[in-house]
């Protein structure tokens, strides 16, 4: 997310602070084109951000106790969170 920030600052800065002109690269179109490619990194960024959070794992714990007479208990919980 933070690579389409910066395209899109410097795309910014090169279509709308440069006034200079050049012969065979017209700056401002440069700097339109690294305005929008900017956008699209950034939210591509945004969506696999959502998409990882999104995703869920289920964590089993398993423990055992010992009781009175020699025996154990097993008991086991599943954890939802992942974390």
């Amino acid at each position: 997310m933070g690579v389409g920030i910066v395209l899109a600052v410097i795309g910014a800065i090169m279509r709308y602070a440069i006034s200079a002109q050049t012969s065979g690269v017209n700056i401002h179109t440069v700097g339109v084109i690294l305005i929008v490619a900017g956008v699209v990194v950034f939210v591509l960024g945004v969506a696999a951000f959502a998409w990882a959070s999104r995703r869920r794992t289920t964590t089993v714990r398993q423990d055992v106790h010992a009781v009175p007479g020699g025996q154990e208990l097993t008991e086991q919980r599943q954890d939802p969170s992942g974390f």
